[in-house]
């Protein structure tokens, strides 16, 4: 008779799946696929479960990346895209400004500015910093509808940044917009939400 586990191997440790909550906090330090490689790739039925057939919007992006980059899983960039979007179309700011950026960028599709911005529109009004600041420099540089501006400054403005960095590339994006508009719409803007 054989034993079933030798003394000298090591317990087995039972990977705990991430809390919606916890899941996104990796997903804004861009640390949700090193977490997932990390925890050995054992919690990828949990997540596709998730993502599938509860259709838990961040579980969606996290089963999308996991597919579009071929972490813990074959690459298929095509079907990543579409977990990912289905993740966007639930409102989850970070997917939509995931999907804004490929589209600015031309990553896994081609370069499309208006789509970009429909998406990155979306993200920035549900309060993502990264969309606004992407978003803004967007208009800053001519793309866009001036119809759009008064939100994104309004946006931009409000924002709670806690870096020093970024909180000086944000007057500088909001001092160029605000050559763009006049005074009363940047007041308008500015006023307490």
């Amino acid at each position: 008779m054989m034993p079933l586990a030798s003394h000298s191997a090591e317990p087995l440790e039972a990977v705990q799946l991430y809390t919606q909550d916890e899941l996104l906090v990796l997903i804004n330090k861009n640390t949700h696929l090193e977490r997932v490689k990390a925890d050995d790739c054992q919690l990828v039925q949990d997540i596709e479960a998730r993502a599938i057939k509860m259709s838990i919007p961040a579980y969606q992006f996290l089963f999308g990346d996991m597919l579009a980059y071929g972490v813990c899983l074959d690459r298929d960039v095509e079907r990543g895209m579409y977990f990912i979007r289905l993740a966007a179309e639930q409102g989850l700011a970070e997917a939509l400004e995931q999907m804004g950026r490929y589209y600015h960028l031309g990553k896994f599709v081609q370069v499309d500015i208006p789509q970009a911005i429909v998406f990155l529109r979306e993200a920035a009004a549900l309060g993502n910093l990264k969309a606004q600041i992407r978003l803004v420099d967007l208009f800053n540089k001519g793309e866009g509808s001036p119809a759009d501006y008064e939100d994104a400054y309004r946006w931009l403005f409000h924002s709670i940044i806690a870096e020093t960095k970024t909180h000086k590339e944000v007057e500088i994006l909001l001092a160029t917009l605000a050559k763009k508009m006049p005074p009363s719409v940047i007041e308008r803007a500015r006023k307490p939400i």
